[in-house]
């Protein structure tokens, strides 16, 4: 099996553009049965300034032992700062040990948009890899609607 396909992706957040508010259809993946967690942001276009809660903060992971719970920040799993107006069509990312003590279920904290003239477009996926046991077998349990191998 080629490396890639060990892998399964998540969407944390479908491509949105935000003006001044938070991110709707921000959820949640669940991380049972892998080792390794990392967590892209996608910028597009954009003038306002992206965070997690607010714009003035960076963008953070968070976990929960359930799907509904309470959520805690992942100890250093945050980007240096704020993504700026001026980061337009940029790949971010933190990488996640899970084999460490973490919980089961990860999210990126509420994404949030600053005021601009058009706001800001943002989508974020979750790579899971280092599967704990078999690997996935099939394009769905990559997470992926369609698979072609050429």
């Amino acid at each position: 099996m080629i490396d890639i396909q060990n892998t399964k992706t998540c969407i944390l957040l479908p491509p949105e553009l935000k003006n001044n508010g938070d991110f709707a259809g921000n959820t949640y993946l669940d991380t049972a049965g892998w080792g390794h967690l990392r967590v892209e942001f996608i910028t597009g276009t954009g003038d306002t300034t992206v965070g997690s809660t607010a714009e003035g903060t960076a963008p953070l992971v968070e976990q929960c032992d359930t799907t509904d719970g309470s959520y805690t920040a992942v100890t250093d799993a945050a980007l240096a700062d704020s993504i700026s107006a001026l980061e337009d069509d940029k790949l971010f990312a933190i990488d996640i040990d899970i084999t460490k003590s973490h919980k089961r279920y990860m999210r990126v904290q509420a994404p949030h948009a600053g005021a601009g003239t058009t706001g800001n477009n943002l989508a974020i996926i979750g790579i899971l890899s280092k599967p704990i046991g078999q690997g996935p077998g099939s394009a769905a349990d990559q997470g992926l609607t369609e698979h072609i191998v050429a």
